[in-house]
């Protein structure tokens, strides 16, 4: 992967670029975002430039040998970690990552910007808890006590640390602090909460900021020729989260925006066998498309909430949309907005624990239709 794949974020490409061409590199890098952020591709993209043979000022050649193997992710001197379980093939201290590579590689080309339970439905371990082990520590020390096989460095890409156990986790303190030379660490974290504290005092933070709206925007139409309505309203549901955006992009379900609106206006009539009705076809719905219904619910209730209170300037949406936000905002106080809100957030909880969609969506009918009226 080169920076040029990855949409937006020039700001830390050019952070990421200049520490390599003043030879400020540092030995541990923990590059930081928060769930369905730019950090996997970033590091991706950042090992491709490190070992490129012919780089340019802004960004690896992607043509050179070295180029060619990181963009299938077979370079002999990049090593991956990431957290993996048990499957009916692999068992026992064979739990480790190096067994794992061939799907490894398969999930990134497809698209490094995904979830932890979307690599577990890749390899088969979705009904099992993922996590780094110890017997994970002691082959990352074997890998890199040999010498670089091409490359100037040798990278180990930890994705996901923070389901190393504590075992794994005091295994790797040494190493991280005292790398063997030419050997550089970059930890792909999600949630630094959950380090060590002596894991993030050895290693330098890259934080990387979530994607604006029109960074999300230029990313779906540039990667998937998605056109430009569309990108702009799954940008906007998305939140900044890309992963979640992908799951929008590959549903193939009905609008949110119009459903949502039709929805509404059977609560506000207090249409209660219409209700019914509705939440019998929701629950046909796939789960994406039903999590894409209740987060654009979630954001709705956000733009309406700013035009009851008369902030007019930070109001995202356009056109039709905009005039049925205002018209739901006169509906709806600022009070009962935020109720509103905290239920789809609620509801959006349960249906992602494998509630009854039809229940949750009825008794969610319910409720709205009531604060409504």
């Amino acid at each position: 992967m080169k920076f040029a794949d990855i949409s937006g974020l020039e700001d830390v490409k050019d952070r990421l670029i200049g520490a390599v061409n003043n030879n400020h590199i540092a030995h541990a890098q923990l590059f930081l975002s928060k769930n369905g952020g730019s950090n996997l591709p970033l590091a991706l993209a950042y090992a491709t430039y490190l070992n490129c043979e012919q780089p340019k000022d802004n960004d690896s050649c992607g043509t050179c040998p070295s180029c060619s193997k990181n963009s299938k992710y077979v370079h002999p001197d990049m090593h991956f970690v990431f957290p993996v379980s048990g499957t009916k093939n692999i068992t026992g201290k064979d739990v480790v990552s190096v067994n794992y590579l061939p799907d490894w590689r398969r999930f990134l080309i497809k698209n490094p910007y995904r979830s932890v339970n979307e690599w577990a439905n890749t390899y088969g371990g979705e009904n099992k808890q993922a996590n780094i082990s110890k017997e994970e520590s002691r082959q990352v020390i074997k890998h890199l006590s040999l010498k670089a096989f091409e490359g100037k460095y040798k990278v180990m890409i930890i994705w996901l640390p923070e389901y190393m156990n504590s075992s794994a986790a005091n295994g790797m303190l040494k190493i991280l602090e005292e790398p063997p030379e030419g050997t550089v660490f970059l930890l792909v974290c999600n949630d630094d909460e959950q380090l060590l504290t002596t894991i993030l005092s050895r290693t330098q933070i890259v934080k990387i900021r979530p994607l604006s709206d029109k960074e999300m925007r230029d990313l779906l139409i540039a990667q998937f020729g998605t056109d430009q309505d569309k990108a702009t309203q799954i940008a906007y549901l998305a939140n900044s989260d890309v992963t979640e955006a992908f799951s929008m992009l590959d549903s193939e379900g009905h609008e949110s925006q119009s459903l949502f609106k039709e929805w509404m206006r059977m609560c506000f009539k207090r249409d209660f066998g219409a209700m019914v009705l509705m939440a019998e076809d929701f629950h046909k719905m796939n789960k994406i498309d039903q999590k894409n219904l209740l987060q654009y619910g979630i954001s709705t209730m956000r733009e309406a909430l700013i035009t009851n209170l008369q902030v007019h300037e930070v109001v995202k949406v356009t056109g039709e949309e905009r005039a049925f936000v205002e018209n739901f905002g006169k509906v709806l106080d600022a009070d009962k907005v935020i109720d509103v809100t905290e239920q789809l957030n609620d509801a959006l909880y349960h249906l992602e624990r494998n509630a009854s969609p039809k229940i949750t969506f009825l008794d969610l009918s319910l409720y709205i239709a009531g604060r409504i009226k």
